[in-house]
């Protein structure tokens, strides 16, 4: 007698929690735009499976503005980093300062 053939599982429907963790992104990217300041929270989604064919657009366009600022962020470090490196610099040309009391009574 053979074995009876598993059934082949149910494709499971990946959308809605793909929908989901856009909205989130989005929301998350708009907030920032607005306040940059502003810090974000995030962990890596588990079980999401592949984009859904009609979802990869806006992925894309989310990955692109996410880019974009990821660009953003490393020019302003740069910038950041060239302010440092001036100051420091002026710094080291100072003298050191005397002591301009004395404590006679000691």
């Amino acid at each position: 007698m053979s074995p009876e053939p598993t059934p082949s599982p149910e494709p499971v429907d990946h959308r809605p929690a793909w929908e989901a963790l856009l909205d989130s992104l989005e929301h998350d990217a708009a907030r920032h735009a607005a306040d940059p300041t502003a810090v974000v929270g995030w962990s890596e989604p588990a079980g999401l499976g592949p984009v859904p064919r009609d979802l990869v657009g806006r992925a894309s366009r989310l990955l692109a503005a996410q880019r974009d600022r990821i660009a953003e962020l490393e020019s302003d470090r740069r910038v950041t980093l060239e302010h440092l490196g001036a100051l420091r610099a002026v710094d080291a040309t100072r003298e050191p300062r005397r002591a301009v009391y004395l404590d006679a009574s000691a």
